[in-house]
C-alpha cells in the first residue's frame, strides 16, 4: 500500500507543479465567465448611435420609423442620386431608399452603406418597412388596423417544475439544456485528457526503460493504479479550483453587471413614461441581460448536488477509461502504435457524446436513461439529464453501475498490463493481446 501511495504522490506532485497545470487552471474560470459577461458589457458599452438618412418617394413612412437605441433615423427629399454621391461625405451611415411603388413591388427597397449593413439595422429598417405595408393593405381592404393592434397580446409563459407533494418550483428550459450540454462537454474533454495523459505517461516510462526499474520495486498493479489514481487526483484537485474560482469570479462581475443593467435601465426610462413604456422598456433591458438565465438556473438547481455529482461522475468515468488506455501504452512502444489500439476505446467515449445530444432534446426517453445507465456512456448522459431532474433510483443504479463497470475495466487492464509493461521489439495484435488476458502468474 505504502508504494501505491508512492507512485500516487509523484504522478500528483510532478504534474501540479506544471505551469501549464495553474495556467489552464486560472484561464478557464476567466473564459468561461467571459462567455456570457462580454456580451452583456458590449451591450451597456455600446454608445454609439447609427445614422439612416430615408429617402420615402412613396410618402406612407414619414414619422413611421422611430429612433430607437443606438439609431436615429433622418428624412430627406432630395434625388437618390444625389443623395448617393453626397453620402460618403456625409455623417450617415446608411441610405434607405423606398420607391413609389413600394406597395405593388417590396422588393424596391435598397440599403445603401459604406460597408456591409449589419444585420440588426437592416432587420430594424425591414421590419419597420414589412409592418407598414402590413398596415397599408389591411386598411385598403376594410380592416381596422386599430382593432388588430389592441388585439395583440404578447404570451410569455413561465416555467414550473411540479414535485410529488404538488409544490411548485420555478424552471428555465432554455438555461437547463444549457448547463446539462456544458456538464456534459467539460465531461468529455477531460475523460480524453486525463485518459490520454495516462497513456502517454505509461508509453514514455516504457520507452525510456525506466518502467524495468520501477518494477523490480513494485508489482505491474500497483504501478497502474498508482499512475491511475494520482493523475485522476490532478483532475480532481483542478476541478475544485475552477468551481471556487469560477464561483468566485462570476458572482463578483455578476454583481457589476447588475448594477450596470440597473443604471441602463434608469436612463433609458424617460419622464413622464406612462405603465406601458416603463414595463416594455424594462423587458427589452433585462432580456439582453444574460446573467438573468444565470441566476434563474442556479437558483432551481441544487448546486450541491450537481457538483458532488459531477466529481462522482468525472471520477468514475475516468476511472473507466484511464484503465483501458494505460492497459494500450503498455501494449504499444510510441503513440503511432497506440492509435490502432485506441480507436475500440474512444469508440464508446464518442458514442456517449453523440447520444448526449439526443439526451439534451428528450431527458426522460428510453434512450436517455439506458445511456445514462450503461458504464461506458453513463458519466456525460447522466449528467446531461441531471439538470432536468433525475429520480434518486435511477441515479444511485447509474452510479453502482459505474462502479462495478470501473472494477471489470481495472481487472481486465491489470491482466494486460502485467504483461504488455514489459514486452518490447514485438508488434502487438489484438490476437495477442487477448491472450495476455488469461496468462496465469
Amino acid at each position: 500500500m505504502n508504494k501505491i501511495l508512492l507512485i500516487i504522490q509523484r504522478e500528483y506532485i510532478t504534474r501540479v507543479k506544471k505551469k501549464s497545470f495553474w495556467i489552464a487552471t486560472i484561464l478557464a474560470p476567466i473564459l468561461i465567465t467571459a462567455i456570457y459577461a462580454i456580451p452583456a458589457l458590449l451591450f451597456l458599452n455600446n454608445t454609439n448611435t447609427k445614422t439612416v438618412e430615408v429617402i420615402d418617394e412613396s410618402g406612407l413612412f414619414t414619422n413611421k420609423f422611430k429612433d430607437e437605441k443606438g439609431v436615429s433615423f433622418k428624412f430627406s427629399r432630395q434625388p437618390l442620386e444625389k443623395a448617393k454621391k453626397e453620402f460618403l461625405n456625409s455623417k450617415f451611415d446608411a441610405l434607405v431608399y423606398i420607391p413609389g411603388n413600394i406597395v405593388d413591388d417590396a422588393k424596391g427597397v435598397r440599403i445603401f452603406a459604406e460597408k456591409n449593413v449589419n444585420l440588426s439595422l437592416q432587420g430594424n429598417i425591414e421590419g419597420t418597412i414589412q409592418s407598414e405595408l402590413r398596415n397599408i393593405k389591411l386598411t385598403r381592404a376594410g380592416i381596422d388596423v386599430k382593432v388588430i393592434e389592441d388585439n395583440k397580446i404578447d404570451v410569455s409563459a413561465n416555467t414550473f417544475s411540479l414535485s410529488e407533494d404538488g409544490g411548485e418550483k420555478s424552471s428555465s428550459a432554455g438555461g437547463t439544456m444549457i448547463l446539462g450540454a456544458v456538464l456534459g462537454f467539460i465531461l468529455y474533454i477531460t475523460v480524453f485528457l486525463y485518459g490520454s495523459q495516462v497513456m502517454n505517461g505509461v508509453i514514455e516510462e516504457k520507452s525510456n526503460r525506466i518502467i524495468e526499474l520501477m518494477i523490480s520495486s513494485v508489482k505491474p498493479y500497483q504501478l497502474m493504479m498508482g499512475k491511475i489514481v494520482g493523475i485522476g487526483m490532478v483532475g480532481m484537485t483542478q476541478f475544485l479550483l475552477w468551481i471556487v474560482l469560477t464561483f468566485s469570479i462570476s458572482t463578483v462581475t455578476s454583481g457589476v453587471i447588475a448594477s450596470r443593467f440597473e443604471n441602463q435601465l434608469k436612463k433609458e426610462i424617460k419622464i413622464g413614461a406612462t405603465k406601458e413604456e416603463i414595463k416594455k422598456t424594462e423587458t427589452e433591458i433585462k432580456s439582453q441581460n444574460p446573467m438573468a438565465i444565470v441566476d434563474k438556473v442556479f437558483a432551481t438547481t441544487s448546486i450541491p448536488k450537481l457538483i458532488l455529482c459531477f466529481l462522482f461522475f468525472y471520477l468514475g468515468g475516468y476511472l473507466l477509461y484511464s484503465s483501458l488506455f494505460a492497459a494500450v501504452g503498455s501494449a504499444v512502444e510510441n503513440s503511432t502504435e497506440a492509435q490502432q489500439f485506441m480507436f475500440p476505446v474512444t469508440i464508446p467515449i464518442i458514442i456517449s457524446f453523440f447520444l448526449a445530444q439526443y439526451s439534451i432534446q428528450e431527458p426522460d426517453s428510453q434512450t436517455a436513461f439506458w445511456a445514462s445507465i450503461i458504464p461506458f456512456t453513463s458519466p456525460i448522459n447522466m449528467m446531461v439529464r441531471l439538470p432536468f431532474g433525475v429520480p434518486a433510483w435511477e441515479l444511485l443504479l447509474s452510479m453502482v453501475l459505474l462502479v462495478l463497470g470501473f472494477m471489470g475495466t481495472t481487472w481486465l487492464a491489470g491482466r494486460i498490463y502485467r504483461i504488455g509493461i514489459l514486452m518490447y521489439g514485438k508488434k502487438m495484435t489484438w490476437k495477442e493481446v487477448s491472450k495476455w488476458v488469461f496468462y496465469k502468474g
